[in-house]
């Protein structure tokens, strides 16, 4: 059976197969061949980018080794340019895509590079789907409602600067949680905190960086109580599998905001017990956690990149708070009897290293984790790895075998990519 084919774009940015060469992935620092389960169809709703200043790897099945295509096959007199997928949500990353970087290459935007071919006349892409729910599948968004219902709500509710916000985030980010809030079914974000106390390198909301730029804006205000519940409650009482979370990617980190949310919650829970509150979060404040617990919220989301201190503090540069911080306010959640996960940022080759893996596992062990969503690292992966503490790594598992170890050792542990609704009567 043959394989995918190598992808590149021209300097005009047409994309092309080429296939003389093979398809490849990347995992840490080296390219790989692939094997048949290890792409699908390019799911629909994903996007494919040209990588500038990097050059196309694939596999040479004549020479039996992984090739550099360094000249356009189609015009020998100029350069070919990597290409690589933004996978849709609910899928994972098996391999990054295969390239090599050329001097003075420009870092990448913050998105995910997922490896991408051309086989049967179709895209296909080197990953996985984690979460068979559908709330953010691309079939599943009708613009034209959508611009609607949120045009309509901002003028309804025009004196409620967060449905201000949220209807810009829906028309022009096109947030998928923020264009449900507005089909009125699934999750609903709510953004409270304008500041944060971690500087993580790939932060989407605020970036200090000159060469790299924040993919949306932060939000610039701290909503009030009833601002919160103006968006909340109706959400909560009259969606489909209602969840209205804290801690969006327009934003920093919700516990800063611990007394605001604390009253939003009570004021929720005063109005309707349906539907689930969560709260995404870093985890810093074990303590405003468990008053977050006692005032009604039902659930946390802990975002990690790596179950090992180290490589979680060169991440996420915290400011005031530890990793054993974030360990506790998972504890609290489950010792409340809530529902605890944690946003697992993966980049093949080294999230499903054997050390990070067993560092995970005592991880679950110690916090009696639910659910492990497993999203993908989105970031330069180059720079991701050297900006990571110097060690020695074991042979790479391969992120389906992660996947797999990880539920034959924890059969009870969820693995997904959504925050679930947990109240059976939404």
């Amino acid at each position: 059976m043959h394989k995918p084919s190598v992808l590149y774009a021209d300097e005009e940015g047409n994309i092309y197969d080429w296939p003389g060469l093979e398809m490849v992935g990347r995992s840490g620092w080296q390219g790989q061949r692939l094997k048949e389960k290890d792409w699908m169809p390019l799911p629909p709703g994903s996007e494919l980018f040209a990588l500038p200043g990097r050059l196309p790897l694939g596999w040479n099945a004549a020479k039996r080794r992984i090739e550099t295509l360094s000249r356009d096959p189609r015009n020998p007199h100029k350069s070919p340019r990597a290409v690589a997928a933004f996978v849709s949500p609910a899928h994972t990353q098996i391999y990054s895509a295969a390239y090599r970087r050329q001097r003075n290459a420009p870092l990448l935007p913050l998105f995910a590079y997922t490896a991408v071919g051309w086989k049967d006349g179709r895209f296909v892409a080197a990953c996985m789907r984690m979460d068979p729910d559908e709330r953010q599948d691309h079939k599943n968004f009708h613009p034209p409602t959508i611009e609607r219902n949120a045009r309509r709500r901002m003028r309804e509710e025009r004196s409620n600067r967060l449905m201000l916000h949220l209807g810009k985030c829906a028309l022009t980010y096109a947030c998928p949680a923020a264009r449900n809030l507005f089909m009125n079914r699934w999750e609903a974000p709510l953004p409270t905190s304008p500041a944060c106390n971690a500087s993580c390198l790939g932060c989407i909301s605020l970036q200090e960086r000159e060469d790299l730029c924040a993919t949306q804006d932060r939000i610039a205000f701290v909503p009030t109580p009833e601002e919160i519940c103006g968006v909340a409650v109706p959400h909560l009482q009259k969606a489909r599998r209602a969840v209205v979370s804290f801690g969006q990617g327009c934003e920093g980190e919700p516990l800063l905001q611990g007394e605001t949310l604390a009253r939003a919650i009570q004021m929720m829970r005063e109005s309707t017990p349906r539907g689930t509150i969560n709260l995404n979060t870093n985890g810093s404040f074990p303590s405003t956690v468990d008053r977050l617990c006692r005032a009604g919220l039902d659930s946390i989301r802990v975002s990690l990149n790596s179950a090992r201190p180290e490589f979680y503090h060169a991440y996420f540069n915290p400011r005031g708070y530890t990793f054993e911080d974030v360990l506790q306010s998972i504890t609290k959640v489950k010792d409340a009897g809530g529902f605890a996960s944690i946003n697992y940022f993966v980049l093949p080759g080294f999230t499903d290293t054997e050390k990070e893996f067993q560092a995970l596992c005592a991880l679950m062990e110690k916090t009696g984790l639910d659910l492990i969503q497993m999203r993908n690292l989105n970031m330069d992966p180059e720079w991701y790895l050297e900006s990571m503490p110097s060690a020695e790594e074991s042979k790479p598992l391969g992120i389906r075998r992660l996947v797999q170890n990880i539920s034959k050792r924890f059969p009870h542990v969820r693995l997904g990519y959504f925050n679930p609704c947990l109240d059976p009567r939404a």
